[in-house]
């Protein structure tokens, strides 16, 4: 199989239909929060490979992945059912929409995209800058991670999924609060960039990666 063999610490379950595959980091593995790798693994002697954005923010022993498990598919609920030990394979890091320590950020997510909007909050905060996230979901994943981040100081604002009203709002209120992200379906990452122009501001300078 292609790519870079890695052994799997643990899968915990971290939202409805949702966990994190912790996964140890292979040598020379180097990657920023925003960017995500080339899963493949064989469920049934059949090759299968998807996209995840790493969700950890930084890659010291292990890494993270968030995996939304869709109950009719073929491989997000094989890899929820691995233990610890057990082996997939990775390539990548991939993407050019990354956090490096600089900025307070503003990271808005759309249902998986809380996995990577987590990570570029929890790296702005280890770093010294504020966070806000804005998250758009009516079964929230990684509220752990999100509770620890506002006892921290952090702003953490839900939105229903079929509120636009809400979200728009939360948009206007924070687009300058820090260097905006969003992360999510194309639907969502459209309506964020179209909410950020209806504020007066430029969605160009926006960091949006688009799930497809």
């Amino acid at each position: 199989m292609e790519g870079t063999p890695v052994t799997v610490a643990s899968v915990t379950e971290v939202g409805p239909d949702t966990v994190a595959l912790e996964l140890e980091t292979p040598d020379g593995f180097d990657a920023l929060p925003g960017q995500f790798v080339l899963l493949r693994a064989s469920p049934d002697d059949e090759v299968l490979s998807r996209h995840y954005t790493l969700s950890s923010p930084d890659v010291g022993a292990t890494f993270e992945l968030t995996v939304g498990i869709d109950p009719d598919g073929d491989l997000s609920p094989w890899l929820a059912d691995l233990e610890a030990g057990e082996t997939v394979h990775i390539e990548g890091p991939f993407g050019r929409i990354t956090y490096d320590g600089a900025d307070d950020v503003v990271a808005v997510a759309g249902g998986p995209g809380i996995g990577p909007s987590v990570a570029v909050a929890e790296a702005a905060h280890d770093a010294g800058h504020d966070a806000v996230v804005i998250y758009r979901a009516d079964e929230p994943a990684h509220t752990d991670r999100l509770e620890a981040l506002e006892s921290a100081g952090a702003t953490i604002r839900y939105v229903d999924e079929d509120d636009d009203d809400d979200l728009a709002d939360a948009i206007a209120t924070h687009r300058e609060d820090g260097q905006l992200y969003a992360f999510g379906f194309e639907d969502f990452v459209t309506f964020v960039a179209e909410a950020i122009d209806d504020a007066g501001g430029d969605p160009d300078e926006a960091l949006i990666e688009n799930f497809g």
